[in-house]
């Protein structure tokens, strides 16, 4: 028998440690649904797809408001 390899979840406080913010701000990201996730129970659980989306959406917004200015370049994550 063949088992499908599961999908790696985070928590809420591996979310904010590795956008390393306050996991007040990871939770409220994942219950507003920018950051989309299931909840088990009482606990929320994230795939690591998840994550990565809402790092490359930050990363795409911050691309595109960068066109036509001159500066140093910031990306910064929708919060």
């Amino acid at each position: 028998m063949s088992l499908t390899p599961s999908p790696k979840l985070y928590t809420v406080q591996e979310i904010a440690d590795a956008l390393r913010v306050h996991s007040r701000t990871a939770y409220r990201l994942v219950k507003e649904g920018k950051i989309k996730g299931i909840k088990v129970g009482s606990q929320w659980r994230i795939p690591e797809s998840s994550l990565l989306e809402y790092i490359d959406s930050g990363w795409k917004e911050g691309l595109e408001k960068k066109k036509g200015k001159d500066g140093p370049e910031q990306l910064k994550l929708p919060l």
